[in-house]
């Protein structure tokens, strides 16, 4: 059991009075800290119903550790972090990093991590209090991350889907004090759309070439000679039974895998009666009103995030109509500029979701692994680069040459 506080194991000015305590419960974080945030997923609301249903806690291998930093009796800033046993649901596939440690006889696990459980959205990942600055705080944190690292024999500490404010600031605290932990940086690829001041989704079709113009109409003329027809909810007019059909969709989608879902009824069920300006609903029903699919939206003032898609029968192209085209049709309506449909597929491309670079960074506490690491995502980042260069050109768009 770790003690309720400890001060990092690196010389810190006396004058700054600064210490770390690790807070096991999302509700030990100052409320006050989650006001900025600007993702649903890095909302308060969210992360707590993860905890209330326990797809985050110590039975689920999402062990919380989360680091609170005080300036002498004042909490400044946190840092969310959770003791993992696995690398389920992060979406940064470090497999091969956990075999060579194996083949070395080393153990790979626990290790530490820094992400918005479950969810591959970009997003800030350091609460802050008000007027503190990112660069100011960060070195202390991850100095804390070291710490609590190597108190719990832990082999490294990911930060998974981090936006520029901390890249940024971690170049600045690097520049501006040579102790700052090194980290090594990895990129990946996904796909977002962009809504360019598009009237409607006829206005979007008429940016693209003809060929893909004619095949977005086919697939959507396809589900609506099948009968379907989809439905939005906004949060607050989701019901229980419109709810308990979402989850047999979603569980439907692990089971046809041989997988168990993350996620709990009640999670999402807290979240409509947390959150449910962040929520939308999407059902699909067949000519006679049964309901056959259905996905969760997420949105916040720029983005709309689509999640959780899952039917209880197969119907010809309804994925792309409910996952994508409805989707973009929403994000028009709203007036929102993005639309992240979730992650990998590069079958988005030609349905004119362009790619953007996601950023990871991570620290390994052996100085053999940590050179080796670094070494491989120098190299790695130039394939992604490349393919990032090469999947802008198989965009749909009449401007692409």
């Amino acid at each position: 059991m770790m003690p309720d506080s400890y001060r990092p194991s690196v010389p810190l000015d006396a004058a700054m009075q600064l210490s770390i305590q690790v807070v096991e419960s999302i509700r030990d974080i100052p409320a006050q800290f989650w006001l900025s945030q600007t993702t649903p997923f890095m909302r308060r609301a969210f992360w707590v119903a993860l905890e209330d249903s326990g797809a985050i806690g110590a039975q689920s291998g999402w062990f919380g550790q989360h680091l609170l930093l005080y300036r002498g009796t004042d909490p400044v800033a946190a840092l969310p972090l959770f003791v993992k046993t696995h690398n389920r649901g992060e979406y940064v596939f470090d497999h091969a990093w956990a075999q060579a440690y194996a083949r070395h006889g080393l153990d790979y696990h626990p290790r530490l991590v820094t992400s918005a459980p479950f969810t591959p959205v970009t997003g800030s990942r350091v609460l802050l209090a008000k007027d503190v600055s990112l660069t100011e705080v960060l070195p202390t944190l991850l100095h804390g991350v070291q710490a609590l690292a190597q108190k719990l024999s832990a082999s490294s500490w990911h930060g998974l889907f981090l936006d520029s404010s901390f890249l940024q600031a971690y170049q600045a605290a690097t520049l501006s004090d040579s102790k700052t932990p090194k980290l090594a940086e990895r990129i990946n690829v996904q796909f977002l759309w962009e809504n360019k001041n598009y009237s409607d989704f006829a206005a979007f079709l008429d940016v693209l070439t003809a060929k893909r113009r004619k095949s977005i109409r086919v697939e959507r003329d396809k589900v609506a000679a099948q009968g379907m027809s989809c439905h939005w909810l906004e949060g607050q007019d989701i019901s229980q039974d419109d709810w308990q059909f979402f989850y047999q969709c979603y569980q439907n989608t692990y089971f046809i895998r041989g997988q168990k879902p993350y996620l709990k009824l009640e999670f999402f069920t807290q979240l409509g009666a947390t959150m449910p300006d962040s929520l939308a609903l999407i059902i699909a029903q067949d000519a006679d009103e049964n309901p056959i699919a259905s996905a969760l939206f997420f949105k916040d003032e720029q983005t709309l995030y689509g999640r959780y898609w899952g039917a209880i029968r197969d119907v010809d192209s309804l994925h792309f109509e409910v996952c994508y085209y409805q989707g973009i049709e929403f994000a028009i309506q709203q007036n929102l500029r993005w639309f992240d449909p979730g992650t990998q597929g590069e079958h988005k491309l030609i349905r004119g979701f362009e790619p953007v670079l996601t950023h990871s960074m991570h620290w390994l506490a052996e100085p053999a692994f940590m050179a080796a690491v670094t070494d491989f995502t120098v190299r790695e980042r130039v394939g992604v680069e490349a393919y990032f260069e090469e999947a802008k050109g198989c965009l749909p768009y009449k401007n692409i040459v």
